[in-house]
């Protein structure tokens, strides 16, 4: 009988073994699709930015360019315009997380206090401005009444405070323990010192969670440049010159017949400025604007997923 038994449990142990081996071998299948889901359409793109222009015309480049070349970046930054767009773009990038993480972190640790009687009505409002936006005509005239049209000012004073941000900090902050701010009031301190030396240390996960939004959207952003500094050239951002270049250099193969008289014009004795593409010029566009962002969120990777996990449980 206990020899039946201690069969029964191995053989019971064998088969278990045997469902999770198999259990794991697809949850390894599935994340190694995902992974190349996610990796190849990138890795193609760089591929495409390091390949000939006319060559990418005729499709078939996977993992590796077919014909190395550098003349798309070489093209890209022919002129100092693309370097003094990247000050623009880095300045207003750190300027706009710098002041808008700092303004929204201040809002939230004044409205996560309980003893402020205004507390709740000014949350709603704040709550609600996300869900209601005026439009964008009374968006530029409220920055044209500001004066800040065609002033880099225009750039960092509209997004001094954002909502949901300011409800992810919020939420964190309230679920820090109450006894910080008031041993810190007994001992004498005032608010902004408490919210200097006591909160910001205690919430810097929040912190750079928030500030990896609003870098990347900074960055990436181009609309407010067109629609407030377009005719200021000496403020337009990087994603703005990018843009431009890239519509007229797809502006310039709508003019051609088609891809074969592109191929014909090069063999006839092109120079090698003119061997950029559309699809060519718009893969190293990518890479350009991509790659700032994936140099910095391995540093703040961390950060990230505590403040998401944290900030989002109150205890």
């Amino acid at each position: 009988m206990e020899e039946k038994t201690i069969n029964s449990y191995y053989a019971a142990k064998r088969q278990t073994q045997i469902s999770n081996i198999i259990f794991d071998a697809i949850i390894f299948l599935v994340l190694a699709f995902v992974v190349v889901a996610t990796v190849y359409p990138f890795w193609n793109t760089i591929a495409i930015s390091f390949n000939d222009g006319f060559d990418s015309l005729k499709g078939g480049i996977k993992l590796w360019p077919r014909k190395f070349t550098w003349q798309n970046y070489a093209d890209l930054f022919t002129t100092d315009e693309i370097f003094h767009a990247g000050i623009i773009s880095v300045s207003r990038t750190v300027l706009q997380t710098v002041f808008c993480v700092y303004c929204t972190a201040m809002l939230a640790y004044a409205l996560s206090r309980k003893e402020f009687v205004l507390r709740k009505p000014l949350t709603s409002v704040v709550v609600i401005s996300m869900y209601i936006n005026a439009g964008l005509i009374p968006g530029y005239m409220l920055m044209k009444n500001l004066h800040l049209i065609g002033k880099f000012a225009v750039y960092v004073v509209p997004c001094l405070v954002d909502v949901f941000n300011f409800i992810l900090v919020r939420t964190y902050i309230n679920g820090l323990p109450d006894s910080f701010v008031e041993s810190a009031r007994i001992d004498g301190a005032n608010e902004f010192k408490i919210f200097m030396q006591i909160i910001m240390p205690l919430i810097v996960p929040s912190i750079a969670m928030i500030s990896l939004f609003v870098a990347v959207g900074a960055w990436n952003s181009w609309f407010d440049t067109y629609l407030f500094c377009s005719n200021k050239p000496e403020l337009h951002s990087l994603q703005y010159v990018l843009m431009s270049y890239l519509q007229a250099s797809q502006n310039q193969s709508s003019s051609a017949s088609d891809a074969g008289s592109m191929a014909v014009a090069a063999a006839a004795g092109s120079t090698s400025s003119g061997r950029t593409t559309p699809i060519s010029i718009r893969s190293s566009i990518t890479v350009v604007a991509t790659l700032p962002i994936l140099v910095v969120y391995p540093f703040v990777q961390k950060y990230f997923v505590v403040g998401m996990t944290i900030g989002g449980v109150k205890e």
